[in-house]
């Protein structure tokens, strides 16, 4: 994991109570141009979040992303939404947007436990299909037994 931050607004905080820069990470960088040009991972996908994408009950979550998140007050500038090549939304009842680090939190929670879902049918699948060539390997044992009488 890698924490960027565009535009010096993060600042380290006594809420913080995890030290997540001493963690995690953390690159600060002057503005977007920045880090599309330069800073961003090779080969993973950008997935703003940001109203009118995907439902994330519906988002299907790649497998190397990165999250792009906007500021509370200004949101997501345009072109930052267009250079990314996934949009997910956040569904909510009252309000039009959420917290940035409740956002960020919902998001990374969704991926893991569809994460962990998607392993669990993985190995589901594995197991069945041990169990179903364990039952040819006896049945025909079984057949090759009664040609024998």
């Amino acid at each position: 994991s890698i924490l960027y931050t565009i535009g010096g607004r993060y600042k380290v905080s006594a809420t913080d109570t995890l030290n997540v820069p001493a963690r995690i990470p953390l690159v600060e960088l002057d503005d977007w141009n920045s880090f599309a040009e330069w800073a961003a991972p090779k080969g993973a996908v950008w997935v703003v979040v940001e109203m009118g994408g995907t439902p994330l009950e519906e988002f299907v979550h790649p497998r190397n992303a990165i999250y792009v998140l906007g500021s509370e007050d200004h949101g997501m500038p345009k072109s930052v939404v267009r250079d990314c090549q996934e949009v997910v939304s956040l569904e909510s009842v009252n309000y039009g947007s959420y917290n940035v680090a409740v956002a960020g939190s919902i998001v990374m929670y969704d991926r893991m436990m569809k994460l962990k879902r998607a392993e669990a049918e993985r190995n589901e699948k594995k197991r069945q299909g041990k169990a179903k060539k364990n039952d040819i390997n006896h049945n025909s044992s079984i057949k090759g037994e009664e040609d024998l009488k």
